[in-house]
């Protein structure tokens, strides 16, 4: 019988852990701050990306830097507030909210409604590195249905 010799040094776990939360935190503060390249630079060559509300799954970073701009485009004065956040091991797992406003029409009139949603993402670290990224929200409360049919084509789910 071989017996493993990999010896787990908590410390290094912990670190780790701490590390993916980190990055999650930071991540989120560079999605908010419109920082897109540094968002998608945060990602390893092989990885999901999944936004359940829209239906929407991109596994290359042209794509999903393409998606994130066309939402900024939409929403420029978006911003995310981390809300809560949680590590264990390789996985980071952070509640936000989204605040934006979405221009709207009333009668001859432009309007400027607010818009309030909150989601959670969770994401998972390899050598400091995201290999899976996942949204859940509301779709109707983000009023980001819209921007999902510039992508249908990439709908992989």
């Amino acid at each position: 019988m071989k017996m493993s010799t990999d010896i787990i040094d908590p410390d290094t776990a912990l670190s780790e852990a701490k590390a993916s939360g980190d990055s999650l935190r930071s991540m989120l503060a560079a999605l908010s701050k419109g920082k897109i390249t540094e968002f998608v630079e945060g990602f390893d060559d092989h990885f999901t990306f999944t936004d359940h509300a829209l239906k929407l799954q991109f596994r290359d970073k042209v794509g999903l830097r393409e998606f994130l701009e066309k939402s900024r485009e939409n929403f420029p004065d978006a911003k995310v507030e981390v809300v809560a956040a949680f590590e264990s091991e390789n996985t980071a797992i952070a509640e936000w909210r989204v605040t934006a406003t979405e221009k709207g029409a009333y009668g001859s009139m432009q309007v400027r409604l607010p818009i309030s949603f909150s989601g959670v993402s969770i994401a998972q670290f390899r050598n400091k590195r995201i290999v899976r990224w996942t949204d859940y929200y509301d779709q109707m409360e983000s009023r980001r249905e819209g921007l999902a049919a510039y992508f249908t084509d990439w709908v992989e789910l």
